[in-house]
């Protein structure tokens, strides 16, 4: 069906486009009229048409200046001018307004019926596109919450190549390197700072969430994730990294009207904490703050930047180095950790030269705390007398130069601890697996039998083995039974049995095929040669 309007004063200009349309498009039309520029643009706006046949002089507001009210509420119409006055001029403007053509009067028959035909297919067009639209956007309604809660758990639980976080970022339009969380709680009461029937609450917030996160939208611009017990975690990224008082103010009270609407709609109670803002990577940290902020408070809605337990630096203190020094520590990245380490050094010179009591704390501070991150990450036996000298050398050390080179040392060996933790403990495995695999190679021996002597599952002992020796256990085993072989049949007159079952093959035959595979000769052969 398409709405056609015409607008004319002549009557018979009106009649004549009728029956034509009419005869040649029957039902598939339905047809308005208008004689005066006035009831054209009331007609437009209560007939939305999606073509209009337009005079341009009529009485009162002529049909370009009615073209352009109309164009302001109806964007889609498509207008075809007829006229008997051929200026350029207003064919010109008729241009401009998105006119598909510009007829002067008398029009054939054929010309209004082939115009037709292009708007109508114009229109078939855009109707298309429009549903096809729909259904993308019917389609990411779906999709949309799924990406939205995989970017925020891989942010939570830190579970994620950057390659991860850079797809899901372009999938939600991201640009932002910052943001900061926010944690909506919820329970049937508060009661103090604790929110009662938890478990009865998520399941009727399951049930709700399709609703519970449009209403959130209205008030909150940023990403959900998915409910997790009575709570749900919100990302809100932003461009830089500090939120002004006049922002931090107005995310509280669009949290406080969220809050209220929550509750007046699903017979709960709602409670929204918020994390400070940091680089994307340090999403658990806020989070974690917005959580904490809840506990310390009994508000609906608190921001931890408000609360005075919040640590505060003073202004020029590198606040980001030092998070990023312990980040390379933690994940054993040597030399990124002392190039850090040097930088925050010479911002202790630069700031503090003078104190040199101040900078030598400083530097034992960080050292214990880079080294009980270790000790953390690699199951490091402690001995108590391990730091015995620490501070006699640093007390000793007479320029700061020597403190520097103090520091640095001691910030890259804790980070190589970590980074070789791994590595030490894999060889360790194999080693042990190796020894264990010489000295009992005569028995019965399963890769189940070697990984549980080293306490490693049998996949990743599998793996790990071929890793670190190149081969894979049954293979090792193989030629360590067949060498053994080789020297007794060489240096005794034993039988191929008993041979056989020395170096754990309980079946003659299959240690001969077993022999020929790896020497190219029967044992008897071998023996002779």
């Amino acid at each position: 069906m398409y709405k056609i309007m015409l607008a004319d004063d002549e009557g018979i200009v009106i009649d004549s486009l009728k029956f034509i349309i009419e005869k040649e498009f029957g039902s598939r039309c339905e047809i308005r009229t208008a004689k005066t520029g006035r009831q054209v643009i009331e007609l437009a706006e209560e007939f939305q048409p999606d073509i209009a046949f337009m005079d341009i002089q009529m009485p009162g507001i002529n049909g370009i200046e009615a073209m352009r009210e109309i164009r302001k509420f109806n964007s889609h119409v498509v207008f075809v001018v007829m006229t008997a006055y051929d200026k350029f001029d207003y064919a010109k403007e008729a241009i401009s307004l998105g006119v598909l053509d510009y007829l002067n009067k008398p029009v054939s028959k054929e010309t209004i019926v082939t115009v037709l035909k292009k708007a109508m297919s114009n229109i078939d067009g855009e109707r298309t596109k429009r549903r096809n639209d729909l259904r993308v956007r019917e389609k990411l309604e779906t999709v949309v919450p799924i990406i939205e809660n995989g970017l925020i758990q891989d942010l939570l639980f830190k579970e994620y190549f950057q390659e991860d976080i850079d797809n899901y970022k372009t999938l939600l339009g991201i640009d932002s390197q910052y943001g900061y969380m926010a944690c909506m709680v919820f329970g049937r009461e508060q009661v103090g700072n604790y929110m009662t029937s938890a478990v009865a609450v998520s399941i009727q917030a399951q049930k709700a969430y399709r609703e519970i996160h449009t209403i959130t939208e209205d008030y909150i611009k940023g990403i959900m994730g998915a409910v997790m017990s009575n709570k749900i975690p919100m990302l809100i990224p932003c461009e830089g990294d500090t939120l002004s008082y006049n922002e931090r103010n107005e995310i509280v009270e669009k949290a406080r009207a969220l809050c209220r609407k929550l509750s007046d709609r699903f017979d709960m109670n709602f409670r929204v904490g918020f994390g400070s803002v940091k680089p994307l990577d340090k999403m658990a940290e806020s989070y974690e703050e917005a959580n904490s902020v809840l506990i310390s408070t009994t508000s609906h809605v608190a921001h931890i930047d408000d609360m005075p337990t919040k640590v505060s630096y003073e202004d020029n203190y590198p606040m980001e180095m030092e998070k990023r020094l312990f980040d390379e520590i933690e994940l054993g990245n040597t030399n990124e950790s002392a190039s850090v380490a040097q930088a925050f050094f010479d911002w202790m010179e630069e700031n503090y030269a003078s104190d040199s009591d101040s900078v030598r704390l400083k530097c034992l501070e960080f050292v214990l705390w880079a080294e009980h991150l270790a000790y953390e990450k690699t199951g490091r036996k402690y001995e108590f007398k391990s730091r015995q000298n620490y501070l006699s050398e640093l007390l000793n050390y007479p320029t700061h130069e020597e403190v520097r080179m103090w520091f640095v040392e001691k910030i890259k060996s804790a980070t190589f601890w970590v980074s070789n933790r791994q590595e030490e403990q894999t060889m360790s495995a194999i080693n042990k697996a190796k020894q264990y695999i010489d000295n009992n190679y005569m028995k019965e021996l399963t890769l189940d039998d070697v990984s549980r002597v080293v306490n490693i599952s049998s996949y990743y002992f599998s793996k790990v083995f071929k890793e670190e020796t190149g081969e894979n256990f049954i293979d090792y085993l193989t030629k360590l039974r067949i060498e053994a072989a080789k020297k007794l049949l060489k240096t005794t007159n034993k039988s191929m049995k008993e041979i056989s079952a020395e170096v754990g093959y309980s079946d003659p035959n299959y240690f001969s095929r077993n022999f020929k595979k790896y020497t190219g000769k029967t044992p008897t052969d071998y023996a002779k040669g």
